[in-house]
C-alpha cells in the first residue's frame, strides 16, 4: 500500500520517491514489476526494503553507493520495518555527478518519509 510520495527535479532530471507499507517479498516483487511497467521510460529505479530480518538495497546502475545506501539508511534511521522505498529517476540530459546524485536521492528519501508541512 502506497503511504507517501515525493518529487524533486534537479537539472531537468526528475526523482519520484514512493514509500510503501509491505508485508512480504512477494508484495515487493509485485510493486517493483508494476512500477517498471508504469515508468518504463525511467532511467533508474533504485530502492531499499526491510521486512523483518530481510533487507535489500540497490543502486540500479547509478554510481556505486549514490542511491541504494541513502534510501536504506533512511529506512533504518526512521525504524521503518515492513517498508519499501523506491526512487524513480527520469534522466534530464545532464549528468549530475556522484555528489549531486547522493544528495538528491537522500533528499528525496527524507522528503518521502517526513514530508514538508
Amino acid at each position: 500500500m502506497l503511504i507517501n510520495k515525493s518529487e524533486i527535479t534537479i537539472k531537468k532530471s526528475k526523482f519520484i520517491g514512493l514509500l510503501y507499507d509491505v508485508n512480504s517479498l512477494d508484495e515487493v516483487k509485485i510493486i517493483l514489476e508494476s512500477l517498471k511497467k508504469e515508468h518504463s521510460k525511467a532511467r533508474h529505479m533504485p530502492y531499499a526494503y526491510i521486512i523483518g530480518n530481510t533487507a535489500k538495497k540497490t543502486d540500479d546502475k547509478e554510481p556505486h553507493n549514490t542511491a541504494g545506501i541513502q534510501i536504506y539508511n533512511q529506512l533504518i534511521i526512521n525504524n521503518l520495518d515492513h517498508h519499501l522505498l523506491v526512487i524513480i529517476r527520469y534522466y534530464g540530459g545532464t549528468k549530475l555527478g556522484a555528489g549531486n546524485l547522493l544528495r538528491t536521492y537522500l533528499s528525496c528519501a527524507k522528503e518521502c518519509i517526513t514530508p514538508k508541512k
